[in-house]
């Protein structure tokens, strides 16, 4: 389950009529803790800002899920309840978590929801939908370099390499060629 953490950065932009004015916005990151958080944050708006900024709070959220879309255009958080019934009481027992969806209305939101659920075993109910004030968000993602050289990640062990000059590996052995040459252990 991934930690998310709200950042606000503050910094100096320019609006639409080409004057300066002071920002704050907030972003959300998954980390391990609040060091890696501002690392991370960090790192993401010196690509994104133009000048100098400052990370004015870093906060953890309740956000267990981020739904994604290609066609939204802000964050709308919502609180969604799963119900399930304790077996032995028969009582009605409620989780509530909150999901950020990316959407362009709180209509399109709903239905992302309502989809990205089906098939679920708990019954669930949407109980409010609000937006959001993140701008973006951030999820981790392994770097391909980011492994030293001296060390292999361990599915390059798994798979076998093939040879350079394009053609297969031919083996003539199988398993049961290899469990033949094993001679049973004796016990005394």
């Amino acid at each position: 389950m991934n930690t998310w953490f709200e950042c606000t950065a503050k910094y100096i932009k320019m609006d639409e009529t080409g004057h300066e004015k002071k920002a704050s916005e907030t972003y959300l990151l998954d980390a391990i803790s609040f060091t890696e958080a501002e690392s991370r944050i960090y790192k993401e708006l010196q690509t994104m800002v133009s000048g100098e900024f400052t990370v004015s709070k870093i906060s953890k959220t309740r956000i267990s899920e981020i739904i994604p879309s290609d066609t939204g255009d802000r964050w709308y958080k919502a609180k969604v309840a799963f119900i399930t019934v304790d077996e032995e009481s028969g009582k009605e027992k409620r989780v509530v978590q909150s999901i950020l969806v990316y959407s362009t209305n709180i209509k399109d939101a709903y239905d992302q929801i309502i989809e990205a659920m089906q098939g679920m075993m708990a019954d669930f109910e949407i109980s409010g939908i609000n937006e959001s004030t993140i701008l973006d968000v951030f999820p981790y993602f392994a770097e391909k370099n980011s492994v030293p050289g001296n060390l292999k990640p361990i599915e390059s062990f798994l798979t076998s390499p093939e040879p350079e000059d394009g053609s297969e590996f031919v083996t003539d052995t199988d398993e049961e060629d290899l469990n033949e040459d094993l001679d049973p252990i004796e016990e005394n």
